[in-house]
């Protein structure tokens, strides 16, 4: 499991350096130092949550969860994304409250921290950069995030002991800190879509719809449903109306479904005089009434 491995060596990475950053930031006295170590610190527990969230989310399906594990690799993205929230609140705090009482910086210190953090950090994102689950973009997202930060960081304190204007030092923070918020803020929209079984944002219903109706002996389509598990699989579950042969016409509905990245139907078939048992059968599209299928046959 190579997404597991990397997951752990990024883990032991930032665990070990968030408290060798602890004490460099108490040691230079630079704010900027902390907030990083405030960042990694959330970013090496969400790494762990992402571990074994991610070793769960690997088992397969069984009686109590049927659709298998994949949520539980999302969870893990909410988890990293709310302490990435309130790091960043902490640290905005913080680096306001210093921009107006500016303290003493051993701006040297500062650089050689910098320089270290920016390597292992590199180090880490270089290890975590395989790998397509959300768990695994959020934390790749987290290392390139930690690596800009160290370079901000470190040119700050270039300025900083060339010129001696300590407000450098929250100011970029308060950069960095912002960052991470915003992105963290897009992070749990991504999530909440998933749990609330929006429709995947490369999905469009209409054009599915249309391309069904499309297919020889489908008469018509209706409750079609479409989510996703983890922002990778996609599911649809739909009603067909078809007097033709079940089987065919299955295959082509799933072949369609697959160019349209959707890889699990669940397709209910209903022959032309069926009455439709659920009551909002017809939900109304915006493209009903152009085309009313004309099939050749």
């Amino acid at each position: 499991m190579k997404t597991e491995k990397n997951i752990l060596i990024a883990f032991i990475l930032n665990l070990s350096f968030s408290v060798f950053e602890f004490v460099g930031g108490i040691f230079t006295g630079s704010v900027a130092i902390l907030s990083d170590a405030v960042h990694d610190i959330g970013d090496a527990v969400s790494i762990g949550f992402s571990y074994f969230l991610e070793r769960k989310s690997k088992q397969q399906t069984d009686n109590t969860y049927t659709y298998g594990y994949m949520r539980f690799s999302v969870l893990g993205g909410v988890i990293t994304t709310f302490i990435l929230l309130f790091g960043s609140a902490a640290v905005i705090y913080n680096a306001i409250v210093r921009i107006f009482n500016p303290v003493e910086i051993n701006y040297n210190g500062m650089i050689v921290f910098a320089v270290i953090g920016a390597l292992v950090n590199f180090l880490a994102a270089y290890f975590t950069r395989e790998g397509d689950s959300i768990n695994q973009k959020a934390v790749n997202l987290h290392m390139l995030e930690d690596v800009l930060g160290w370079i901000v960081v470190l040119i700050g304190a270039v300025i900083m002991r060339f010129t001696d204007i300590r407000i450098i030092d929250p100011i970029m923070s308060l950069g960095v800190a912002v960052f991470i918020f915003i992105n963290s803020i897009r992070n749990l929209k991504e999530v909440l879509d998933l749990f609330l079984a929006k429709i995947p944002d490369d999905v469009d219903i209409n054009e599915i719809r249309e391309h069904i109706l499309h297919i020889d002996g489908v008469k018509d389509v209706h409750h079609i449903h479409i989510w996703s598990m983890d922002g990778h699989y996609n599911y649809a579950t739909m009603h067909l109306v078809s007097n033709g042969d079940a089987h065919k016409i299955k295959d082509s509905v799933r072949e369609e479904l697959r160019e349209h990245g959707i890889s699990h139907a669940t397709l209910e078939l209903e022959s032309e005089n069926e009455h439709c048992h659920e009551e909002n059968c017809h939900i109304h599209f915006e493209n009903e009434g152009h085309h009313h299928h004309h099939h050749h046959h």
